[in-house]
């Protein structure tokens, strides 16, 4: 008799415990952690900076003096050159440069107009030889981990007869 009670009891708080052990739960809990492996690769955490932009803690303002860092230091190495035009240019040229996980940085590719391309052959050369010269930059960090990047560095080219 006290055999088929005991049975009994541990019958009943079996299938009172398994809500316990449910599967939603189980799931929703694993729902989280997938969650949190999430990564958004088209944003940085902390975007490429120069040395002086490092003191900056604002994301924006650290972006947007690395942006003018490099627009006034490739800016500078173009008007060491002379150039010779036969019509007045305002156009614009891209870019696009790659940031190393060392903060070298890399000339990807430079997309000019023909016209561009016809008056001013030179250019694409001054333009690699004047991004070999940038001085070092610090990559940008993912989750605290040194990452590559790629930025396009629009370039307004305006010259008059």
């Amino acid at each position: 008799m006290f055999l088929r009670v005991f049975s009994f009891l541990i019958l009943i708080v079996f299938f009172t415990s398994c809500d316990k052990f449910s599967y939603k739960k189980y799931s929703k809990r694993s729902a989280e952690l997938t969650l949190d492996t999430i990564i958004d690769f088209s944003s940085v955490d902390i975007s490429p900076s120069f040395k002086i932009c490092d003191s900056l803690i604002d994301k924006q303002q650290k972006s947007d003096c690395f942006r003018n860092t490099i627009h006034q230091k490739i800016g500078a190495e173009l008007k060491k050159h002379t150039f010779t035009i036969q019509d007045s240019i305002n156009e614009l040229v891209q870019v696009n440069l790659l940031i190393n996980t060392k903060g070298k940085v890399v000339l990807e590719t430079i997309s000019s107009s023909e016209n561009i391309k016809k008056q001013l052959p030179k250019l694409d050369s001054i333009l690699a030889l004047s991004i070999t010269k940038l001085t070092a930059v610090y990559p940008a960090i993912k989750r605290g981990i040194p990452v590559t990047t790629k930025y396009k560095l629009p370039i307004r080219i305006q010259l008059k007869e």
